[in-house]
């Protein structure tokens, strides 16, 4: 008996060293008993707020509870994240971010949250590829890159802002091909395209989901995807490697975050709940259709990913010499 109660009372004690309470490893079972609030620092019909609709809806009907989607646009997504790092670590504040939580933070003189240390890692959710959008003579990659070789500076490329997705990929492309050109960001994509069809602005990395409605127009062309592989919705359209650019690869990713400190079994929760979600066969139709792929993970490797991507990318951020307007 007094080994049990030895054992028992060094068990306590590290749980207590370790910020543990007893049965932290448990999921409370009575969550949720309140709706839950899901920020998407974006607003409606952008990518990250679709997502966030379709696994808010799902884990509605999983806990019979409403998820409200909460769209704090501003700031390139600033404001959104920054509601989220401030929120109270219960689980009833969750956030559906992208590529731009960490950029925002490596192009702020005084940035406004920490990307990793403010927020707890839940998913990620899903992989969007994107593409490089062309029009006028250009045919192929290959092409592009001389023309911006023959002509240092003279070509340009849009972008949806400073600092968005769309932005980093193009500046990552100037990078790994060798290429000189001017960074033009626009507010609409209707202007951005106005802009490619007059051959103004001569390229756009676009996500997939934006750029796929704009391919009906026979005016512009997809010459290159940036992942891997070739992706569903565009069987002909070869990898930047096929283009002849390997090495290129970005990746527009989307996950789920929560504030900082929360409990350990109500991450595991969300994490098996989400993932039971994107597991579901019309998840994953309703995102393929939008040209997203489901992704789930542990919060462990979402957490490696994202130092991963933040290193990545203060590099490019440094090269390309980007800052907040």
């Amino acid at each position: 008996m007094r080994n049990r109660t030895l054992l028992l009372v060094l068990l306590l004690l590290v749980a207590s060293i370790h910020g543990l309470p007893s049965g932290a490893a448990e999921p409370d079972a009575s969550y949720p008993q309140k709706p839950i609030r899901m920020v998407v620092p974006f607003p409606t019909g952008f990518a990250s707020d679709f997502l966030a609709r379709v696994v808010s809806q799902k884990l509605s009907e999983l806990y019979g509870k409403q998820i409200i989607v909460d769209n704090r646009p501003g700031g390139g997504g600033v404001i959104g994240s920054v509601l989220v790092a401030k929120a109270a670590p219960d689980g009833y504040t969750l956030s559906t971010v992208a590529l731009p939580h960490l950029i925002n933070a490596l192009i702020a003189d005084e940035p406004q949250y920490r990307p990793l240390e403010d927020f707890t890692p839940i998913t990620q959710i899903a992989s969007l590829p994107n593409f490089v959008l062309v029009s006028g003579p250009i045919n192929n990659l290959q092409e592009l890159i001389a023309l911006a070789k023959q002509k240092p500076g003279q070509l340009n490329f849009a972008s949806g802002g400073v600092g968005s997705q769309s932005h980093i990929a193009g500046e990552l492309f100037k990078i790994s091909a060798g290429i000189n050109t001017v960074h033009v960001p626009f507010r609409t994509l209707g202007d951005a395209m106005t802009e490619l069809a007059a051959q103004r602005v001569h390229y756009y990395v676009i996500p997939i989901s934006a750029g796929m409605p704009l391919l009906k127009d026979a005016r512009f062309r997809a010459i290159a995807v940036t992942i891997d592989k070739r992706v569903e919705q565009l069987p002909d359209v070869p990898t930047m490697a096929e283009a002849g650019l390997p090495g290129f690869r970005i990746d527009g990713w989307f996950g789920i975050l929560g504030p900082a400190a929360m409990p350990r079994a109500l991450v595991a929760r969300l994490n098996a709940d989400i993932t039971a979600v994107l597991k579901q066969p019309d998840t994953r139709e309703r995102f393929l259709r939008q040209g997203a792929e489901p992704v789930y993970t542990t919060p462990a490797a979402f957490e490696k990913m994202l130092r991963e991507e933040l290193v990545r990318y203060r590099d490019v951020v440094k090269a390309a010499g980007i800052k907040a307007h």
